[in-house]
C-alpha cells in the first residue's frame, strides 16, 4: 500500500508542479498560427468569395446551417461588409499575435474566435487541414504555451532581471497594456451579452476565462501570502497538462482512424492508391512530377502500404523514443511531399504542427538554439545597444525559474 501511495503522490506531483512539454506546446502554437496566418494572407485576395457576405455560400444558408447545428461564428452577428473586413482583421492579427507570443492567454482565446468564426461561416472551405486548426485551436486555450519562445517569455526574463537589481517598477505599472486589453475585451464581451448574441455555453466559457483573468491579476497583487498563487499555478499546470494530453491522443486518433479507413480500402490494399490523386488536375500543381512519380510502380506501390504502416503503427511506438522518433521524421517528410507534390500546404502544414507535439525535447532545444545564433548573426547585439548598456550575447527563450508562469493579459 505504501508503494501505491508513493506512486500516486508522485504522480499527482508530476502533474501539478509544472506545465509538461513548454518547447512542446510552444512549437504548435507557433506551428498552426503561422499555418492560419500563412492561409488568411494568401486568400486575402479570395477572402470574399470564401468568407465574406456575397460569396456562393449565402449568408442566409449559413444562417439557417448554424441555427441547426449551433456552430460558434461572430460572422453571423451581420452580414454587413465592415463587420466582415473586421472579424477577418482580427483573425489575421490575433493569429501574428500569437505566433510571436504577445499576451499569449488573451491571443490564444481571440484566435480561436477567428478560427470558429471563419470555417464555421463556409464549412465547405478547407482541405482537410482546416479541421485539425479548428480542434487545436480550442484545445490551446487551455496550454501554456507561451512558456519559452514568445514576448511573454521575455517579458518575464526582464521582470525577474528587474527585481534581481531591485528596480521593478511599483506594482500598479507593471503591467498597464495587460489591464487595457482585459478591459476593452470585458466591455466588447458585455456589449455581446447584452445584446444576446451569445448562447449560454459560450457566455460561461467567455465570462469564466475573462474572470480567471481578474483572480488571477488580483491574487499576485494582493495576495499577502504565496499560497493563493501557488494553488492557481498548481490548478494552471493540472488544466495544461490535460489539455496537451488531448492534443497528443488527438494527433494519434487522426492518424490510427486515416490507417484503419486505408486498410479496408481495396486501393490500399492493392497497392494504387496513390496512383490515382497523382492524375487528377486538381492535386497536380507540377504535372511533370506526378506523371514521373506515378510511372514507377514500385515507388506507388511503396509509398502507399508504406503510409498506411506508418500511420497504423505510429501510437504503438509512442513507447520506445528511437521508433517513434523515426516513423515521426516519416511522417513529417511525408506531409512535406504533399504539400509539394498533391499541392496541398496548408493542410501540410497543419499536419506537421499536429506532429510536432511528439518531438523530442533535446531536439527542440538544439532547434532554439540554432535559430538564436542565426538571430545572433543576422542582428549583432552591438548593434541595437543602447548608450550606457552592455552587449549581450545571444539568447534563447528558457523556461521562467519562477514557477508562476501563464495566465497574463
Amino acid at each position: 500500500m505504501n508503494r501505491i501511495a508513493v506512486s500516486i503522490s508522485r504522480g499527482i506531483a508530476r502533474v501539478t508542479d509544472a506545465a509538461l512539454g513548454p518547447y512542446q506546446t510552444a512549437v504548435i502554437r507557433i506551428g498552426f498560427a503561422a499555418t492560419w496566418l500563412l492561409f488568411l494572407l494568401r486568400e486575402f485576395p479570395h477572402r470574399q468569395e470564401m468568407y465574406g457576405p456575397d460569396g456562393p455560400w449565402k449568408w442566409d444558408l449559413a444562417q439557417r446551417l448554424v441555427a441547426d447545428n449551433h456552430a460558434f461564428t461572430i460572422l453571423m452577428w451581420s452580414d454587413g461588409q465592415v463587420w466582415f473586413e473586421t472579424v477577418y482583421a482580427l483573425a489575421v492579427l490575433s493569429a501574428l499575435l500569437l505566433l510571436v507570443g504577445w499576451r499569449t492567454r488573451t491571443m490564444s482565446v481571440l484566435f480561436m474566435v477567428g478560427v470558429l468564426s471563419l470555417q464555421n461561416r463556409s464549412i465547405f472551405m478547407g482541405d482537410g487541414g482546416d479541421n485539425v486548426i479548428h480542434l487545436m485551436a480550442i484545445y490551446l486555450v487551455f496550454t501554456r504555451c507561451g512558456q519559452v519562445w514568445s514576448l511573454d517569455a521575455r517579458r518575464a526574463r526582464l521582470a525577474r532581471e528587474a527585481r534581481a537589481r531591485g528596480d521593478l517598477p511599483r506594482a500598479g505599472a507593471q503591467d498597464r497594456a495587460g489591464l487595457v486589453l482585459w478591459a476593452v475585451l470585458g466591455l466588447l464581451l458585455a456589449a455581446a451579452t447584452g445584446a444576446g448574441r451569445l448562447s449560454p455555453g459560450w457566455l460561461m466559457i467567455f465570462w469564466g476565462l475573462w474572470a480567471v483573468q481578474a483572480l488571477w491579476w488580483a491574487v499576485g497583487r494582493l495576495a499577502r501570502t504565496a499560497e493563493p498563487r501557488i494553488l492557481l499555478d498548481v490548478i494552471a499546470n493540472a488544466v495544461h497538462n490535460a489539455a496537451l494530453l488531448v492534443i497528443m491522443a488527438e494527433a494519434c486518433l487522426i492518424y490510427a482512424t486515416a490507417g484503419w479507413y486505408k486498410i479496408q480500402g481495396s486501393r490500399w490494399q492493392d497497392g494504387t492508391a496513390v496512383y490515382y490523386p497523382l492524375h487528377l488536375d486538381y492535386f497536380s500543381p507540377w504535372p511533370a512530377l506526378s506523371d514521373l512519380l506515378a510511372s514507377h510502380g514500385t515507388i506507388v506501390m511503396l509509398v502507399t502500404y508504406g503510409t498506411v504502416a506508418v500511420q497504423v503503427a505510429f501510437p504503438f511506438t509512442l513507447i520506445n523514443r528511437r521508433v517513434k522518433n523515426v516513423l515521426l521524421a516519416a511522417m513529417m517528410t511525408e506531409h512535406a511531399v504533399i504539400a509539394v507534390v498533391l499541392g496541398l500546404p496548408f493542410f501540410s502544414l497543419a499536419m506537421i504542427a499536429a506532429d510536432a507535439v511528439f518531438l523530442p525535447t533535446s531536439f527542440l532545444r538544439r532547434l532554439g538554439g540554432w535559430v538564436a545564433r542565426a538571430r545572433g548573426r543576422l542582428f549583432p547585439p552591438g548593434a541595437r545597444k543602447l548608450p550606457g548598456q552592455r552587449a549581450e550575447g545571444p539568447r534563447t527563450s528558457e523556461p521562467a525559474e519562477d514557477p508562476h508562469v501563464g495566465f497574463t493579459a
